[in-house]
């Protein structure tokens, strides 16, 4: 089971790609999407719909498991957010793709037991389950990792493949 695990922003939407049989967990890619703040907001979104889509094509995930939106107290910052996770589904939807979406407090309780870890103690615990030499890099990229983990986490004890 291939699972795609985004982590959606304007700036930067991290990627991370998993083979998953169920029981184990196996790193296939990870990176990051960037836009520039200088480029209009629909160009920006654009620029991620269409790599979603490449690696949607590429990779040929059975499933995409993303980050839901969090209330932030920037009612801008979560809208903008919201429009980066928008076109990431979208981009599923139109290839067909499952998505499962799942909360940050659930995301880091799915992988290090405590619903307020630090982005640093999930990079850490991302490279530690993926026996990655290095901690994988840009931290969007980590976080999305989490977020295909914790989707395999999740469907082994409630079988939602």
């Amino acid at each position: 089971m291939i699972i795609l695990g985004i982590d959606p922003g304007l700036n930067t939407t991290g990627y991370g790609i998993i083979d998953s049989d169920g029981r184990q967990v196996q790193l296939i890619t990870f990176g990051a999407i960037t836009t520039r703040r200088t480029e209009e907001l629909a160009e920006r979104l654009k620029i991620i719909f269409e790599k979603i889509q490449t690696l949607l094509s590429t990779y040929q995930p059975d499933i995409l498991a993303i980050e839901d939106i969090f209330y932030h107290e920037n009612v801008r910052t979560a809208i903008v957010m919201g429009q980066a996770r928008g076109v990431c589904m979208l981009a599923a939807k139109l290839a067909d793709v499952p998505i499962f979406e799942y909360a940050p407090k659930e995301i880091k309780m799915s992988l290090t037991g405590n619903g307020g870890a630090s982005k640093q103690q999930i990079q850490a615990m991302v490279q530690r389950l993926l026996n990655l030499p290095k901690p994988p890099r840009p931290l969007d990229a980590s976080d999305a990792l989490a977020v295909a983990i914790c989707h395999h986490n999740r469907s082994r004890f409630h079988h939602r493949y």
